[in-house]
């Protein structure tokens, strides 16, 4: 365990106590003497992005002083003749040279330390320079110190090494605002390899292990601000080895491609390196380069391998490049039609996102939520995974497998997904003894986390689970066949809950199953206890980690799993693309068994159809008043949030559960998934009723998506069988949806689940799947508004640059459903509250673009997805992939207390202590040791919201898979 950095953790308290403190003028008796409000103290940052006749300017406005801003309004002159045309996330206007923006209604208050950004989009000719100063209420701004600038020069992306050799790291530094460099260090991941305090910023890291490593530079100055560089991947190699780049190449019939050989080590004498076809393809071949010299002296300067491509051929070929006393090096060539530029893109990013040095994959072959280590959203740390990046790792080897005919890596993919994300028997041992008719016990949910642990309570009646018996008749075991959500990948935490290790602890190198939200709708990420998914009472205090969430007379050591099932929908959404793609090929039985493998993980996927305790669905009110449902009366038929299933770690104990759960959200529905499963033969499931439930849940799932769709066309929350998770009394006047209630922020509010647009576009882009595939006139319905929506609120720039939505605003509330005469929802609205240029929710919605395009021909919805794809390739493009600077306002928040009653302490796996005083890092303190932390601690201290480039696994995929869409659709 490392020394812990001690560090102040009250700041944000005694903020809340300052502001609380703060009086309006208007409450002053008369003849006081007036309170003078404290003074603005702000920043405000200013970028552009400029296009020759016009540009975005994007400003950050930083709160610096002791009180919170209530309204806000920015004044500045430009200085030459720049003109606005419109703005956002604020009302822009000019007079003159004189710009000024005013809050909206949702963003006019600026806590204390917190940010705010704003933007507009301007014309000029003649020149561009910056303003030279900002104003909020009159008052100066100071400019925000910049960090440096980093940029870790060597060694190159991609180049492989041989085991003993020293990497030579190289690093420009450039400090802004008069400030110098102070040292710069080196790191392989989140380990400090070394530190140079003069430049040039050099280090000769040896002793690297043989595999992939990422290494980062970071740079101080002399003001106390630090930035990181984009990572940079690299190979070791066990001995001498022929070094290739790209490893994925994509030729168009007719034409030729190249790739580079070099060597990984300087060689005693010539080195003579052939390459040629080892299979495949043969309308592919080598037309320059079959033999290449490498010397002593040019042995690291790459040489050309030409790949010329005949006129009629499809398919792909490996390419073997070999010396003697070397490890050979292959390049997989695939030829493609014609016209295939976004087939080529789309093996272009696949060969980024699946090198290894690269940093997207642990040793194990897992994905990582992101290359980047501090990040924090739904997982508390980038190389912790989701159920949901296993299921973009099956659809992109999908495309993989359509784009190249190669279905192995598909298959694979699914080996690795079964093997690390789906329990095994040994991790859930107690199944067999799990009573269908006692599903589980009732305990209420509560609004916060200061109000667990919540009591279990036997005396309310639970219904019977109607699925159990024939899911055990149909696959012959008590196991269920679902991912787990959560999953710490380097075992950071230290729980080691690797698949059939129950607590092995900090040593164990296998990916560890974890989890994190059980207190409730407001409980986020920043309020979370992570606990291990298999409890033996090893950490946490004397019961684990239980009786933080749970009161009960005693506590047994158990297990428990949660399934995300948006995750396993579109695990068997990709499988139903691979079957139809290889099916194309005349290469079905390559992946027949995987396609049987998904029909099962459909068929445990109904779990996530039921009401939480297998209560009645419709209007559910009162935990012992609402009825015990019986048979199928307590489905919903809809993907609800969750379900989940534990039991006893000791066999002989004789005791499982199993929940589902009573929120729908929109954003989670998969109506091709459900279309898969109903009519597509090949993924029928085996159980006896499965086939007729998904038939129902998909007619339910296009119902919701009308019944929830707002006057101007966005896909508002959800519904509840059980309002705030207790079976509450809702509102009066609460609409409905076969009697469940109409949910504007279903299941979590901080932030609420509602206002991000990527579950928009994620959820339509199913939708626009399965319109694309039967034609379906209601999914038509849903699909004609929603894009006419989007589209009135996407801006492409004249430089290709785009502005998509972000944040989501809702009013009002829909009709109660009517199947046979749907209301027009008059009174539910929808604003778009900022926009965004985020890569991976662009992607998502090009995609949904792309679908609806192909089969309503709709011209508008075509290009804008064309403007998409181009816009970030040609933008937002770097040795990693696809990706933009985000600025993370919310890490103010890694001070945030985390609520652990009163009395309660216990200890986490590295010695860190659980108590009362507990913040969200501090029983985190590995992030210390992060190459990004020192942005978190100036950020914490007063300093600017810290600006991030990550490479999200998922928004990867998505990219690379939009651009695989528009190539078979609309290219």
């Amino acid at each position: 365990m490392h020394p812990r950095r001690r560090r102040r953790a009250t700041r944000r308290l005694w903020t809340a106590v300052v502001a609380g403190l703060a009086l309006p003028l208007t409450m002053l008796s008369t003849g006081s003497t007036p309170a003078s409000a404290a003074a603005v103290a702000c920043s405000v940052d200013y970028k552009t992005n400029d296009w020759g006749s016009g540009f975005t300017a994007d400003l950050t406005i930083t709160n610096r002083g002791t009180e919170a801003i209530s309204g806000w309004t920015l004044t500045y002159d430009y200085a030459g003749n720049q003109t606005l045309s419109n703005g956002w996330n604020g009302t822009w206007s000019q007079s003159g040279k004189t710009v000024t923006a005013r809050n909206t209604s949702w963003n006019g208050t600026i806590a204390v330390g917190a940010a705010v950004t704003t933007g507009a989009q301007f014309t000029y000719s003649g020149s561009n320079a910056a303003p030279a100063n900002f104003a909020i209420n009159g008052t100066t701004c100071v400019g925000a110190h910049q960090p440096p600038i980093t940029v870790l020069t060597s060694p190159a992306p991609g180049a492989v090494y041989s085991q003993g050799d020293p990497v030579p790291m190289a690093a420009t530094a450039a400090a802004a605002d008069n400030a110098t460099i102070t040292k710069v260090e080196f790191y392989d991941d989140t380990t400090l390899l070394g530190t140079d305090t003069t430049s040039p910023y050099t280090f000769s890291a040896t002793g690297l292990a043989v595999g992939g490593h990422s290494l980062v530079a970071k740079a101080y100055d002399s003001l106390g601000a630090s930035a990181d560089s984009t990572p940079v991947g690299i190979t070791v190699a066990s001995g001498p080895a022929v070094v290739v780049t790209p490893t994925q190449l994509g030729v168009r019939q007719g034409e030729s491609g190249t790739y580079d050989v070099k060597l990984s080590t300087q060689p005693s004498s010539n080195v003579t390196v052939t390459t040629a076809r080892a299979s495949g393809n043969t309308g592919l071949s080598v037309t320059g380069g079959a033999s290449l010299t490498f010397t002593p002296s040019n042995w690291n300067t790459a040489q050309k391998v030409t790949i010329g491509a005949n006129a009629s051929g499809t398919g792909s070929a490996v390419f073997e490049s070999t010396a003697t006393g070397h490890a050979k090096a292959a390049v997989t060539v695939t030829q493609l039609a014609a016209a295939g530029e976004y087939d080529a893109r789309f093996l272009e990013l696949y060969g980024k996102i699946t090198n290894p040095a690269n940093g997207y994959f642990s040793p194990e072959g897992i994905p990582y939520h992101s290359v980047e280590t501090l990040v924090v959203e739904a997982p508390d740390h980038g190389h912790e995974t989701t159920s949901e990046a296993y299921s973009y790792l099956l659809w992109l080897q999908a495309m993989y497998g359509k784009v190249t005919g190669d279905w192995s890596k598909f298959n694979g993919a699914w080996e690795t997904m079964e093997k690390y994300m789906i329990p095994t028997r040994a991790d859930q041992p107690s199944n067999s003894f799990y009573t269908p008719n006692k599903p589980a016990t009732y305990a209420p949910e509560h609004d916060t986390p200061n109000e667990y642990p919540a009591q279990l309570n036997t005396s309310v009646s639970v219904g019977s689970d109607p699925i159990a018996a024939e899911l055990k008749s149909a696959y012959n075991t008590d196991d269920i066949y679902g991912m787990h959500w959560l999953q710490d990948v380097d075992n950071v935490y230290g729980y080691g809950n690797s698949p059939g290790k129950c607590e092995a602890g900090p040593t164990d190198t296998g990916p560890s199953y974890i989890n994190t939200f059980q207190r409730g709708p407001q409980e986020s990420v920043w309020e979370t206890i992570p606990q291990p998914t298999c409890d033996q009472f090893k950490y946490g205090g004397p019961n684990g980690y239980l009786d933080l969430f749970t009161r009960d007379a005693q506590y047994a050591k158990q297990w428990k799993f949660t399934n995300a099932p948006d995750a396993d929908a579109r695990a068997v959404q990709a499988a139903y693309w691979a079957d139809i793609w290889a099916k194309q090929q005349g290469k079905g039985g390559d992946v027949s068994a995987t396609i049987g493998k998904a029909a099962k993980m459909g068929d445990y996927l109904r779990y996530a159809m039921y009401d939480k305790y297998f209560k009645k669905i419709g209007n559910c009110v009162g935990p012992t008043s609402c009825p015990a449902g019986t048979g199928k009366d307590s489905s919903h038929y809809l993907l609800n949030w969750y379900y989940a299933w534990g039991g006893a770690t000791d066999t002989n104990a004789g005791w499982a559960w199993r929940i589902g759960s009573s929120h729908a959200h929109g954003g989670y529905q998969n109506p091709l998934a459900a279309y898969a499963l109903a009519n597509y033969a090949p993924l029928k499931p085996k159980s006896a009723t499965g086939q007729a439930d998904w038939a129902k849940s998909l007619d339910r799932q296009i119902e919701f998506y009308r019944w929830l769709q707002s006057n101007e066309g966005g896909i508002a929350g959800g519904a509840t069988n059980s309002w705030a998770g207790r079976y509450a009394t809702p509102p009066a006047g609460t609409p409905t949806f076969y009697g469940m209630y109409y949910d504007e922020k279903p299941v979590y509010h901080d932030p609420p689940s509602n206002q991000w647009f990527g579950f928009q576009a994620w959820s339509m882009e199913r939708v626009a799947e399965y319109y694309q595939q039967t034609g379906n006139a209601a999914a038509k319905t849903v699909l004609d508004k929603w894009v006419d929506w989007a589209l009135s609120k996407t801006t492409i720039n004249p430089d290709g640059t785009y502005r998509i939505p972000s944040t989501l605003q809702w009013s009002g509330a829909p009709n109660t459903w009517n199947p046979s005469s749907p209301g027009s929802n008059s009174g539910l609205h929808v604003t778009v509250a900022d926009y965004t240029d985020d890569v991976g929710v662009a992607a998502a919605y090009a995609k949904t673009l792309t679908y609806y395009a192909d089969r309503s021909g709709d011209a508008d919805a075509a290009r804008v997805a064309k403007a998409l794809l181009d816009g970030m390739w040609e933008h937002h493009q770097d040795g990693l992939g696809v990706a933009v600077p985000e600025t993370r306002a919310d890490y103010n928040r890694f001070d945030d207390r985390v609520y652990v009653p009163s009395g309660w302490t216990g200890t986490m796996p590295n010695g860190d202590a659980i108590n009362s005083s507990s913040t969200f890092e501090s029983i985190r303190s590995f992030y210390e040791d992060d190459p990004a932390w020192s942005k978190i601690e100036a950020y914490l201290a007063g300093g600017a919201a810290p600006s991030f480039t990550y490479h999200r696994f998922w928004a990867q995929a998505d990219i690379a898979l939009a651009m695989g869409s528009y190539a078979e659709l609309l290219e």
